[in-house]
């Protein structure tokens, strides 16, 4: 069964700094293309970022310059770094996978910016 986990979310202080992981159990996982979207009570599911197969990356707006994604293939593994948090990344962040009509899903992982 394809899987990704998430780990790495918890509370923050604003200005800090949190990484986020997320390990695949996919064999082709350095064929997919990976996300991390992030999703509120109060707002539709954001594409945070993206990163093709061959490390190519992309960033919404609001995240340009605070946040990096990266994947290391070998390792099966794909990180976000999150540097200068604010209260409005505060979001359940999960991890996604993408190839051709092959798409996965993370369960999720909370995170928090808050003094």
């Amino acid at each position: 069964q394809e899987q990704l986990t998430e780990r790495g979310g918890g509370l923050v202080q604003p200005g800090g700094s949190l990484i986020l992981s997320c390990t695949a159990s996919t064999r082709i996982f350095r064929q997919y293309e990976m996300h991390w979207y992030r999703q509120t009570s109060e707002k539709s599911r954001e594409l945070v970022a993206g990163i093709l197969s061959g490390g190519v990356a992309d960033y919404a707006d609001s995240v340009k310059g605070r946040f990096t994604i990266y994947r290391d293939n070998p390792t099966r593994m794909m990180y976000l770094q999150m540097d200068k948090l604010k209260s409005d990344d505060t979001a359940v962040y999960y991890c996604h996978a993408q190839f051709d009509a092959d798409e996965i899903w993370g369960q999720g992982t909370q995170v928090t910016v808050s003094s």
